[in-house]
């Protein structure tokens, strides 16, 4: 099976397992390195009613682990040997999709481009959102910047402690 239908026939499994479990799909990835197959889940827990993220814990990743592997066994849709991790997307997460933008507003991010702006192939400060296919960010100087979404290499959450 295509790498890309396998993703996609994970994530509608887990779309449907996760509902009911206050989980969410961050994202499924199905990736060769070197000579092994890797089928990645990522879970995500929406945030609290104070607006604070709340936490996969590894009991989280137990309970869908053991449920997809079955699920996998019964259904056999992979033909090659594989390893399945089924993890959090971390406290450094990267942005994937364009309602992630929206939902981390108002956090701190690093934004790498994939030529120069301005000079800079690097920025980062508070994300203000994504309007239009354009991300707006406040650098750390105070200056408000705006970033065309397809100039955009990778968005990821800063860790601040």
């Amino acid at each position: 099976m295509a790498k890309q239908k396998v993703t996609e026939l994970i994530s509608a499994w887990l779309e449907d397992f996760l509902s009911d479990k206050d989980l969410l799909l961050y994202n499924v990835e199905f990736i060769k390195e070197g000579r092994d197959w890797y089928l990645r889940v990522y879970l995500d827990k929406s945030e609290d009613e104070n607006g604070e993220m709340r936490y996969i814990s590894t009991d989280d990743c137990e309970l869908v682990s053991r449920w997809l592997s079955d699920k996998l066994d019964q259904e056999d849709p992979i033909e090659q040997n594989y390893y399945l991790e089924v993890s959090s997307p971390g406290l450094d997460r990267t942005l994937l999709k364009e309602s992630d933008y929206e939902r981390f507003k108002g956090k701190s991010v690093e934004i790498n481009l994939y030529k120069a702006m301005d000079g800079k192939k690097k920025f980062t400060g508070i994300l203000q959102g994504l309007h239009d296919g354009v991300v707006r960010v406040t650098l750390f100087e105070g200056e408000t910047v705006e970033i065309p979404l397809e100039s955009i290499a990778k968005t990821k959450l800063e860790v601040v402690f």
